[in-house]
C-alpha cells in the first residue's frame, strides 16, 4: 500500500527534529559552536530552543493517528499500552544517565557508579511524563477538557512561579520555584550541574506546562489525520500559528520566554512556530509536490527515539575511546576537521559528520524494514 502523503509532512518534522537535535548536541567543542546552535542563555529564544518542544510536538502529531485504535480497542488495551511506553522510556532516558555504568577508581580498580549520584529527571523522562499525562487527558476528556487544562497548566505554573518564586526575581536560575521543589524532592547528586549549580531544566514543576506542548502537537496532527492538505487547511494553521506566536511575544512581557524554566510564554512560542513550520512543510510537500528531499529527513522520522539514544550512547563512547592522547571524539575533531578548518567550522563539521552517521544507521534499519518501537 503506498504511503499517505497526507502524513509526509508530518514524518518530515519528526525527521529535521531528530536531525537537528543530534547538531546541536554534538559539536566538536561545546565552547565552539555558532551562535544559533546555542541555547540561550537564560531569557530569550535561539533555533535551538526549538527542539526539544518540536520533539513533543512530534509525540502529539503521532498520538493523533495511535488515539483513535486505543479508543476502539478500549481502555484496558490504553493503560497497558501506555504504561508500558512511559516506564521503557523514563527507564531508558534513566539508564542513558547512568551509562557507561562503571567508573574507574583512584586505585584503578573499575566500581558501579552510584545510583544516589545518578541524574533522575531529563530529556527522555520529560518526553515519557509528558506522553503519559497527554495520554490520559486526551484519551478521557473532551476536546474542550485539553484545552482548560492547558489554560489552567499555562496560568497555573505562571502563578506558582511568580507566587512561590524569589520575591526579588522569581524568574531567575537560582530565585525560581522549580528549582526549590526539585532540591526538595530529588535533592542536588540526582540534578543536572551544566549550569554551574544543581539545576533540572527538565525540572519536576516544569513538565506542567510541557504537557501542553504534546496536547497542542495532538491536536495539530488531529486536524491534519482529519482534513486533507488544502490551501484552506493549510491557511488556518497558518493563522493559529500566528495567533499563538502572537500571544507569547505579549505574554513574554510579563512572563519571559525561557527554555530553561519552560514558561508558559515559551510553550506558546513554539507552538506556533512548530504549527506554522509544518504548515509550510504541507504546502511544499502535498500542494507543490516537492518530495524528492524528504527521503533524508524520513530515515530520522522512521526510528527517532532510537537515533536520538544512538546519538547520545554514541557520542559518549567516543569520549570513552583513547586515541593517542585524546580520546576518538577530540582525535576527529581537532586532528580530521581541524586540519582543513578552524576551530568553529570543525567543531560544526564534527556535529555534521556525526549526524551523517547517525543517519546511516537509520538508512540500513528502513531499508530492511526495522522499526524500533516502545
Amino acid at each position: 500500500m503506498p504511503e499517505n502523503q497526507r502524513y509526509l509532512a508530518l514524518d518530515v518534522f519528526r525527521g529535521m527534529t531528530v536531525c537537528f537535535m543530534i547538531i546541536v548536541n554534538s559539536p566538536g567543542s561545546w565552547h565552539l559552536a555558532y551562535p544559533p546552535l546555542l541555547h540561550a542563555k537564560w531569557h530569550g529564544f535561539t533555533p535551538t530552543d526549538l527542539v526539544f518542544p518540536s520533539f513533543l510536538f512530534a509525540v502529539g502529531n503521532a498520538m493523533a493517528f495511535v488515539m483513535p485504535k486505543y479508543k476502539a480497542l478500549g481502555a484496558d488495551v490504553f493503560w497497558r499500552k501506555t504504561l508500558k511506553r512511559t516506564l521503557l522510556i523514563f527507564l531508558l532516558g534513566f539508564l542513558m544517565y547512568w551509562f557507561p555504568f562503571f567508573r574507574e577508581t583512584q586505585g584503578g580498580c573499575l566500581e558501579l557508579k552510584p545510583l544516589a549520584e545518578t541524574r533522575i529527571l531529563g530529556v527522555l523522562q520529560r518526553i515519557a511524563l509528558c506522553y503519559f499525562f497527554a495520554s490520559i487527558i486526551i484519551y478521557f476528556g473532551s476536546r474542550n477538557f485539553s484545552i482548560w487544562f492547558s489554560i489552567v497548566a499555562l496560568f497555573g505554573y505562571w502563578i506558582l512561579s511568580y507566587a512561590l518564586g524569589d520575591p526579588n526575581d522569581p524568574y531567575s536560575m537560582v530565585g525560581n520555584f522549580g528549582l526549590k521543589l526539585d532540591l526538595m524532592l530529588f535533592g542536588e547528586n540526582h540534578m543536572y550541574h551544566g549550569e554551574g549549580i544543581a539545576f533540572e531544566p527538565e525540572g519536576f514543576l516544569s513538565t506542567l506546562p510541557s504537557i501542553v506542548n504534546v496536547i497542542g502537537g495532538y491536536w495539530v496532527g488531529d486536524y491534519v489525520r482529519k482534513n486533507k492538505s488544502s490551501y484552506e487547511s493549510i491557511a488556518k494553521l497558518l493563522i493559529a500559528g500566528a495567533i499563538l506566536i502572537f500571544a507569547a511575544l505579549v505574554w513574554d512581557m510579563f512572563f519571559p520566554i525561557n527554555k530553561k524554566l519552560w514558561t508558559s510564554s515559551f510553550v506558546l512560542l513554539t507552538v506556533g512556530l512548530e504549527t506554522v513550520i509544518l504548515a509550510a512543510l504541507m504546502y511544499v510537500i502535498d500542494i507543490k509536490k516537492h518530495q524528492r528531499w524528504t527521503y533524508f529527513f524520513v530515515v530520522f522520522g522512521r526510528n527517532p527515539l532510537f537515533i536520538y539514544l544512538l546519538s547520545e550512547i554514541g557520542l559518549m563512547t567516543l569520549l570513552m575511546i583513547p586515541s593517542r592522547d585524546r580520546s576518538a571524539r577530540d582525535w576527529l575533531y581537532h586532528d580530521f576537521f581541524g586540519s582543513f578548518a578552524g576551530p568553529l567550522l570543525a567543531s560544526f563539521l564534527f556535529a555534521v559528520f556525526f549526524m551523517l552517521a547517525c543517519w546511516a544507521v537509520g538508512y540500513v534499519l528502513d531499508r530492511k524494514k526495522i522499526y524500533v518501537r516502545v
